[in-house]
């Protein structure tokens, strides 16, 4: 997590000298943005099928192989049952809204910054500020989880991602540091929802259903992820950056209500 945090502060910094570098060898300068991730991800693939040895899997308990391979019960009938239990769905939802609002008002702001004259190093320094939200604060969010419980958290989350969507709506254009704070609060609301969501979901779950209803989630996340991503573009060109930070704040509205309103189903599970 570290490791994934300090990567993610230090690379939107990279934009301005990748663009330099990018220009000696004859490219447009955003080309730059992509040369970086080229050659570190091709190093870490490299590096990931040369040194992860032994596989974690072969580590891995005879039993729990054995209950991760589905065991006696079939992949529907057991996320079925998973999926009826309140606390499954309620986090299912809270983690796909925080994700879709980030990424919502996340995509654009370069654009935004962009137009309004700003350059590649004070995006970069935004969106610094926005990661740092997103990771740096995580042992933060797991002690208030355990302290304040999932559903307060979970509703603590959504409700910074809805303020930083609108305080990113009302900034002004010819200034970063508001876009700075709106950015970097998106992220934490994000990190506040994603970690409570994440204990959520897998509460009491055994280790197969886990398995199960994580990669169910995670398809859900990162798809509706993408379409906010693809979205946010058509909603900017249809109206604008203010426009898209409102829809951002709105999207909070109904998943929150319904959190609230299955708040006191999930507490009795819990008791159970």
């Amino acid at each position: 997590m570290w490791g994934a945090t300090v990567g993610a502060i230090i690379r939107p910094n990279l934009a301005a000298p990748a663009a330099s570098l990018a220009t000696i060898f004859g490219l447009p300068e955003l080309a730059g943005a992509y040369l970086v991730p080229v050659v570190f991800v091709g190093a870490a693939a490299v590096l990931t099928l040369i040194a992860l040895r032994p596989d974690p899997y072969t580590l891995a308990d005879a039993s729990s192989r054995h209950d991760l391979a589905g065991g006696d019960r079939s992949t529907s009938t057991s996320l079925a049952s998973v999926l009826a239990r309140p606390n499954v769905p309620v986090a299912i939802v809270a983690l796909v809204t925080v994700q879709v609002v980030m990424v919502l008002v996340m995509t654009m702001t370069p654009l935004h910054m962009t137009d309004q004259g700003h350059d590649l190093a004070a995006v970069g320094i935004v969106i610094s500020g926005h990661t740092l939200g997103m990771y740096a604060l995580s042992p933060i969010s797991g002690r208030l989880t355990d302290r304040i419980g999932m559903i307060p958290m979970i509703l603590a989350g959504l409700t910074l991602s809805a303020f930083a969507s609108v305080l990113a709506a009302v900034a002004p254009m010819e200034g970063g540091v508001v876009l700075f704070v709106a950015l970097f609060l998106l992220g934490y609301g994000w990190n506040m929802g994603y970690v409570a969501g994440s204990s959520l979901l897998t509460h009491g779950l055994s280790l197969a259903e886990r398995t199960r209803v994580q990669g169910l989630t995670d398809g859900l996340i990162w798809s509706s992820a993408a379409a906010a991503s693809l979205g946010s573009g058509v909603v900017v060109a249809a109206a604008s950056y203010a426009a898209l930070g409102l829809l951002g704040a709105g999207l909070v509205v109904v998943p929150a209500l319904l959190v609230i309103a299955r708040r006191s189903a999930v507490a009795g599970q819990a008791t159970a």
